[in-house]
This record gives C-alpha cells, sequence and structure tokens, in this order.
C-alpha cells in the first residue's frame, strides 16, 4: 500500500508531470480539474506555477504567451464542462456521497457561495477542491450561464496569468530556484489547503449548529 502511495506522489508531481506529459498534458489535467467531479485532487496551482518555471526550458519548450492561452482554454472548457455536468447531477445530491459527488465538497462550495456571491467564481480558482466544485455547483443550481460565464473568465484568466508568470519571472529572476521546486511545491499545497480547509470547518460548524 506504501509504494502505491508514493507512485501516485511521483506521478502527481508537477514537475514530472510537465517533463513527461509536456503542454498537452498540461492542457488535460486544467480541463479535468475546473470541473471533473473526481478530479478535484489534481495539483493545479503548484502546477500552472512549475509550467512557468519550465517554460522556456527542454522540459516545456513553448513560451509562457502560448502556455497562458492554451491553458486558459482548457480551464474554461472544463469550467463550462463542470457547470453541465451539475446540472445533469442535481437529481443525485438527496442521495449523499457517491462516486461522483462528494457531497461534503458541494456543501463547503455552497458555504464559500453563499460569503461571497459571483465573486466566488473569482476567489475559488485560488482554491483548491473548491475551484473544482464552484462550477459544479453553479450548474445544480442553475445560475445564469452568461453571468456564469463572464465571472469564470476572469477568475481563470487573473489565476492562470498570476501563477505562470510568477514562475515564469521568479526562474528568470533566480535560476537556481528549480533546484528548490520540490520544497516549493510542498509549500505552496500547504498554503493552498489551509483556505479550504477553513472553509470546510465554517461549514460544518454552520451545520451542526442548524
Amino acid at each position: 500500500m506504501g509504494d502505491h502511495n508514493l507512485v501516485l506522489l511521483e506521478f502527481l508531481n508537477p514537475e514530472n508531470l510537465i517533463r513527461y506529459g509536456g503542454l498537452l498534458l498540461l492542457a488535460v489535467i486544467l480541463f479535468a480539474e475546473s470541473g471533473v467531479f473526481f478530479c478535484f485532487f489534481l495539483p493545479g496551482d503548484s502546477l500552472l506555477f512549475t509550467a512557468g518555471l519550465l517554460s522556456g526550458s527542454d522540459y516545456l519548450p513553448h513560451s509562457v504567451f502560448l502556455v497562458i492561452p492554451v491553458l486558459i482554454a482548457a480551464s474554461l472548457t472544463g469550467s463550462i464542462t463542470g457547470y453541465y455536468s451539475g446540472r445533469w447531477a442535481r437529481h443525485l445530491l438527496p442521495k449523499g456521497d457517491n462516486f461522483f459527488l462528494k457531497k461534503k465538497y458541494m456543501d463547503m462550495t455552497e458555504e464559500f457561495y453563499k460569503q461571497h456571491g459571483m465573486f466566488a467564481f473569482i476567489i475559488g480558482k485560488f482554491l483548491p477542491i473548491i475551484r473544482t466544485f464552484v462550477t459544479i455547483l453553479a450548474g445544480v443550481v442553475r445560475i445564469d450561464f452568461n453571468k456564469f460565464l463572464g465571472y469564470n473568465i476572469l477568475g481563470t484568466t487573473v489565476w492562470i496569468t498570476s501563477l505562470v508568470l510568477a514562475g515564469h519571472f521568479l526562474g528568470r529572476a533566480f535560476p537556481q530556484t528549480i533546484d528548490y521546486l520540490e520544497i516549493i511545491v510542498i509549500l505552496m499545497i500547504v498554503i493552498t489547503a489551509i483556505p479550504p480547509i477553513m472553509v470546510w470547518l465554517r461549514s460544518k460548524r454552520t451545520k451542526d449548529s442548524a
């Protein structure tokens, strides 16, 4: 079991994903994490930062000016898929957890949406788990598609552009950054995991007190 976990962690390592899968795999992962029910665990933030860091190198021989629009398009397509899959999966919610839909994540996302309204589609892009389920929630509650799409385009563009450029410029300013990539990725995962945990705890507390 331990060996299987190590293999999974190695597979999900952003550097390895980029080195072996290139821009195509990057786009597929961004599509999946942005709206596919069971892909919320994929490392979106650290992957974008690493993509910026490795852009123009032998591992990712593409300019950031190509990487960014390709990933924005992939993520937006994933979000639209999430929206319509949410409309389809609406009837699954009363049944609780199932293979495709984790109700606890939907509850957490719903609490987040209640706090931030339509801006949840912008802020939520920077939060793991929430960025996947907030698009699904939009379909479940049948938010106006044009309004959803407008906020989603803005959130996706800011999220992807900022993280890719952060990695790109940091790598150019400090070339040795790549030597500490694993440490940076771990720190990013830990930091980005804190807000969703806080939202979950808050939603759980609200549910318990109701």
